[in-house]
């Protein structure tokens, strides 16, 4: 590659020079070939007028040699500016001599004080890197494939569909990694990092949105696992996607420390903060009617308890006072077709305004499957509650119904 190069840069370098050398080398020779041969001439006739005339009796000797002598001395000035006109031709052909060692010279130096010199080199690199990207790129899609084969033939390879959704993932194909992540899922069971990876790529498949179901799995794996990196991350962001900013601060604050080793990344948490504490200012501390002081409450039904209910049965999810009233704090309403379920029991599903969860610092939250639909508890419900819960605290708190009411 580089040999073609300097050979085509000879090439400009002498089309150049050729531009410029032969207009001036041919002017300089017809110039001095004119002017000799037409005083040459102008002379040999005048001599012969001369001789002719002094045959002819209209010039004496003494008045021919005259004339001869003011000839002579005419072709002698005449080729005294020959001489000086040949000297300036000499000159140009030096000047042309000049250019001819000029223009490659500032030419070379240029390129090399202003230029790269290692373009060329780069260049190839640049291809040998594209192709080594494209061969390991049809590398990798023969991989997979070949893996998506294999776990066709091995449905409960739970590694394999973990491989197969990081690749995917790494692919950009968001749907197909997270069909795989949901096989491991459905394999490996309640695995955070198994959940957060299924989150992740189900948020990509739905153009980076993390609500719904990737919401669910994201607060259920922090949930088990409250000190994950990645879950602290994604539940940041899941929250401020719901505009609750203070709970979405409180899980970027936690994972601020952890990031100490990983500068890029702690910068970029860091700048959410900063933007996230701007916000709050903004709205003077008040938030979204989802993000007041409240409690995440992950809810679960026992599995021997399935073939007990139906999935059009109501589940309330609700928060009471320890002391006092039996009133709800805060309620809410969902079927168990939605079990596995999320939800966060905050003021705005107070039922008075009176009796709101904020008002209390430690509360008792209870999950019921009603059959009747009645908000009141009925013998044959099937409930699991927590005891004590504190609004505002960090983690979720994870109810499982495994009773029944008598």
């Amino acid at each position: 590659m580089n040999s073609v190069f300097w050979l085509a840069v000879a090439l400009l370098i002498a089309t150049a020079l050729m531009i410029i050398v032969v207009p001036l080398w041919r002017r300089s020779d017809l110039a001095e070939s004119d002017v000799e041969q037409r005083n040459i001439k102008i002379a040999r006739e005048r001599l012969q007028e001369l001789k002719q005339q002094l045959r002819d009796g209209a010039l004496s000797q003494q008045q021919f040699d005259e004339q001869y002598q003011e000839l002579e001395l005419s072709l002698s000035d005449d080729l005294d500016s020959i001489l000086a006109q040949s000297r300036k031709a000499g000159q140009g052909k030096w000047m042309i001599v000049a250019i001819l060692l000029f223009v490659p010279l500032v030419s070379l130096s240029l390129y090399f004080t202003l230029g790269d010199t290692q373009a060329m080199v780069k260049v190839e690199q640049q291809q040998l890197a594209l192709q080594k990207q494209q061969e390991a790129q049809q590398t990798i899609f023969k991989m997979v494939n070949g893996l998506a084969e294999r776990l066709q033939q091995q449905p409960n390879d739970s590694e394999g569909w973990l491989m197969l959704g990081r690749s995917l993932k790494y692919m950009r194909q968001y749907d197909k990694a997270a069909q795989a992540f949901a096989q491991a899922y459905r394999l490996l069971g309640e695995e955070p990092s198994v959940m957060l990876q299924y989150a992740d790529a189900l948020a990509m498949a739905q153009g980076g949105k993390l609500s719904g179901k990737p919401a669910e799995l994201i607060f259920k794996a922090l949930s088990l696992a409250p000190d994950d990196a990645t879950g602290l991350w994604l539940g940041g962001m899941a929250k401020a996607e719901m505009g609750e900013y203070q709970q979405a601060l409180r899980y970027w604050q936690k994972l601020e420390p952890k990031l100490a080793g990983n500068p890029e990344s702690l910068r970029e948490v860091q700048g959410l903060i900063a933007a996230l504490k701007e916000r709050i200012a903004e709205t003077g501390g008040l938030e979204t009617a989802s993000g007041q002081t409240g409690i995440e409450v992950e809810v679960k039904l026992d599995d021997s308890l399935y073939d007990k209910v139906q999935a059009g049965d109501t589940v309330f999810i609700y928060a009471q006072a320890l002391n006092g009233p039996k009133m709800p704090l805060a309620i809410v309403r969902k079927r168990v077709a939605d079990l596995p379920l999320s939800v966060e029991l905050n003021d705005a599903l107070a039922m008075t305004p009176a009796m709101k969860l904020s008002a209390f610092d430690n509360v008792k939250v209870i999950a019921r499957i009603s059959k009747s639909g009645n908000a009141m508890p009925q013998p044959g419900d099937l409930i699991g509650y927590v005891d004590t819960a504190e609004p505002g605290q960090d983690r979720a708190v994870v109810i499982t119904i495994n009773q029944q009411v008598k």
